[in-house]
């Protein structure tokens, strides 16, 4: 079993980079469509590769980020059932949904994917579109995200598996981090008290004086 929780650790750490870094696509995306957006207005001038890129990225995004999401344990659940199981019960909902659900389908589509990718790639299989972009990266996009997400099904089936027989803490438990937001207003609030206490110091020398 220590060699699956390290087998776990590595997916995680693999999702984790790819997530992270992917994330900057988003900032891609708005500039590139703020661009094309003032290009357009600007010079009257546009082109189908500038709407077909901001596809690209936000299909990157989306598919690459599927085991990112899934790791961080942030993507959205239905809850019917299992809120009024325990949490063991709970476990072994998400266990049947790994194995009889997501690892399935995750491979099944990385199976037939291959293939659509493959023959694009082949054959230098280009958009319809007039001025779009060569097919085969956006295509390349499904098996691997595909894939990552299988792994990160794997790794959580590990984690859970590990839980039940108490050599790990709960894995579906989100870690009580700062949002982004977060730390921006506590950033803001330090800031605005240390303006305001240099303000007061200096209008107290100002009166000794």
């Amino acid at each position: 079993m220590q060699a699956l929780l390290r087998l776990s650790r590595a997916i995680d750490w693999l999702n984790e980079k790819v997530g992270r870094t992917v994330l900057w696509l988003v900032l891609a995306a708005v500039l590139i469509s703020a661009a094309n957006a003032v290009v357009r207005k600007v010079f009257n001038y546009s082109s189908n590769a500038y709407l077909e890129v901001q596809w690209y990225l936000f299909a990157a995004i989306f598919l690459l980020c599927a085991g990112y999401v899934l790791k961080r344990n942030e993507h959205v659940r239905i809850d019917i059932v299992s809120g009024r199981l325990s949490r063991r019960g709970q476990i072994w909902i998400d266990i049947i949904g790994l194995v009889l659900f997501l690892l399935p389908a995750a491979l099944l589509i990385v199976w037939l994917s291959w293939p659509l990718f493959y023959r694009a790639y082949e054959t230098g299989e280009m958009s319809q579109n007039v001025g779009g972009l060569v097919r085969w990266p956006v295509l390349l996009l499904l098996p691997v995200g595909f894939a990552l997400l299988a792994l990160q099904g794997v790794a959580e089936l590990i984690k859970r598996v590990a839980f039940l027989r108490g050599l790990i803490d709960d894995p579906t438990q989100r870690a009580k981090s700062r949002t982004p937001e977060e730390e921006l207003a506590e950033e803001i609030r330090a800031q605005a008290e240390r303006e305001l206490a240099s303000g007061g110091a200096g209008t107290a020398s100002g009166s000794r004086q």
